[in-house]
């Protein structure tokens, strides 16, 4: 005989479990995270007012791949100051593309890497500029952006201001360079090349001499979000680095290409 007194506990038991695995599951979902970068083509950009990059098309690509697909209201683009300052104290939110650095290492968790970044020192092909140490430059004419990385870089390895010239458009320089009127142009080379093609510069007319600065950039998520989240990004990601696109590369690799 059915002991009612105890199935009425265990029903009321599967009941009560019910809705709390379900939030569990929905906490520790990709679409229940918010997004948060800046512009920084080509990895993340607006055109006409939707929000694009590689980075972007690697994190739509890679939620896709664990079944989670992660939607562009989800994603946010505004300063950099601020989305920092937003995922440093939000639950359940991301920055990127965020360079890992020591000093960022313990107030984040990472998935990643998206793509690596090199600061590097541009000449033209045909102009026979070798550089082998930092001072090399200081003889040349070279164009730099305004507080950029680039520039920061320069000036703390003790080039002179004088021996630069300072822009606010990465367009101007590779112009300038084209056009024999620098000599050297120090920016992020994919970014530099990126910019390039935008004005009909053929980037190929180009070629890094010396590199700056070099690392990784990651999604960076706030310290309090659960580690199982981070963890099935990094999947995803992993995922899109080893599976094979029609093309014959690498899904990953495909969208690199594109930018």
């Amino acid at each position: 005989m059915v002991n009612l007194r105890a199935y009425r506990h265990l029903l009321f038991a599967v009941l009560l479990w019910i809705p709390i695995a379900a939030w569990s599951q929905e906490k520790d979902d990709l679409r229940n995270l918010s997004f948060f970068t800046e512009s920084y083509p080509p990895a993340n950009f607006l055109v006409n007012d939707n929000i694009t990059g590689y980075a972007v098309d690697i994190l739509l690509e890679a939620s896709r791949l664990v079944g989670e697909p992660i939607e562009m209201n989800q994603l946010t683009l505004q300063p950099w100051a601020r989305s920092y300052r937003r995922v440093l104290t939000q639950e359940n939110s991301v920055l990127f593309s965020t360079t890992r650095s020591e000093h960022r290492e313990n107030l984040f968790q990472w998935a990643g890497p998206i793509a690596d970044i090199k600061v590097v020192v541009l000449a033209r092909k045909d102009s026979g500029i070798e550089i082998e140490k930092p001072m090399d430059m200081a003889s040349y004419r070279i164009g730099v952006i305004r507080d950029d990385i680039g520039e920061q870089s320069l000036l703390a390895m003790g080039i002179p201001r004088d021996s630069m010239q300072e822009a606010s458009y990465v367009t101007v320089l590779a112009e300038q360079l084209m056009k024999k009127r620098i000599d050297l142009l120090v920016y992020s080379q994919r970014a530099a090349f990126w910019w390039s093609r935008q004005v009909n510069v053929d980037p190929e007319m180009f070629q890094p001499v010396y590199i700056v600065r070099e690392g990784e950039v990651y999604f960076a998520f706030n310290k309090s979000t659960s580690t199982d989240v981070v963890e099935k990004l990094q999947r995803g990601l992993d995922l899109l680095k080893s599976t094979q696109g029609e093309s014959g590369m690498t899904l990953y690799e495909e969208i690199l290409a594109k930018y």
